[in-house]
């Protein structure tokens, strides 16, 4: 005799409940707005829209989060000007052909302890068999500037 399978499906509003968390969803819906706005835009508009979406983002940000995304904006702006500014799930990014290279996760964003400097598939970051593509920060020192201006430089090569 063979054993019946049986299933837990959810139905209704509660089928997705604790599946992500307040600030997961809002950064979806983010998503969302940012891919409507940007399909609306001409390449001409591009650069300066985002300059704008980057600068509200990081405005809105606590003061702490707020320093150390100026920062790496300008950063990343100095090493790489060929990278288009805009938001990436409402964090400031930097793309290249309308992909996302890299981004900066405000520690904020998700209530978390320190704040990431990542990058994406499409930044030449690669090292062997194995690299990190995301970054703790929790201090923006000289040391730190000098690494991200060096990962930025490698990312667009």
């Amino acid at each position: 005799m063979t054993d019946a399978k049986t299933t837990t499906k959810r139905k209704g509003p509660k089928a997705s409940a604790g599946v992500w968390t307040d600030e997961e969803r809002a950064a979806m819906q983010e998503s969302a707005r940012e891919r409507k706005a940007s399909s609306r835009r001409g390449s001409v508009d591009e650069r300066a829209a985002g300059e704008r979406d980057i600068r509200a983002k990081i405005a809105e940000m606590p003061g702490p989060d707020r320093a150390m995304a100026e920062r790496i904006h300008a950063l990343v702006t100095a090493t790489a000007p060929l990278l288009v500014p805009r938001t990436y799930y409402g964090m400031p990014a930097y793309a290249r052909d309308g992909k996302v290279i890299c981004f900066f996760q405000a520690a904020s964003k998700f209530k978390v302890r320190y704040s990431t400097f990542g990058f994406q598939p499409e930044a030449s970051i690669d090292d062997g068999d194995m690299w990190p593509v995301a970054f703790a920060v929790t201090k923006l020192t000289p040391g730190v500037e000098k690494r991200i201006a060096a990962l930025v430089k490698q990312a667009v090569s």
